[in-house]
């Protein structure tokens, strides 16, 4: 028979690995739920959720419109890498504060996000100077717009 010491730091561990998997899971989960520039076809539709339109573009690349939950993303690829990003709710409100930050974050690849706010419309600039942010209307809805920026030759 085990002293009672020794039953209770074995309860302790079991339940101290129990709340690991747990938060590690909950972290794996929170981390993958954003995709960012860059990606690929398949890690997009995995984070965005049903391709509800997809279009062949006149340059080549391809537009894919997602839905999940209450979002709306519109991804353009270039050789199947994610090039822009447009983020737009469903109903056609405006994104909170707090939903343009954690887009921006998602799309910081280690860089910092600025703004360079016009009279017009809210910009956002990459700190690497690889990567622009507008919020602004797309097709009729408020929505933010995370593109690549092209190496000037």
């Amino acid at each position: 028979m085990k002293p009672t010491n020794a039953i209770a730091t074995d309860r302790l561990g079991a339940a101290v690995r129990h709340c690991a998997v747990i938060l590690l899971s909950i972290l794996a989960t929170a981390s993958g739920a954003l995709a960012s520039l860059g990606q690929d076809s398949d890690k997009i539709e995995d984070a965005y959720g049903s391709i509800a339109e997809r279009r062949l573009r006149d340059d080549g690349t391809v537009s894919v419109l997602y839905h999940k939950d209450r979002y709306l993303y519109l991804v353009i690829f270039a050789n199947d890498r994610s090039v822009s990003e447009t983020y737009f709710h469903v109903k056609g409100t405006d994104l909170s504060e707090k939903e343009i930050t954690r887009f921006l974050k998602a799309n910081a690849a280690g860089a910092r996000w600025t703004a360079e706010n016009t009279a017009r419309e809210r910009r956002f600039r990459r700190s690497d100077d690889k990567a622009e942010a507008t919020y602004g209307t797309v097709r009729g809805r408020p929505a933010l717009t995370v593109r690549e920026l092209r190496a000037k030759s």
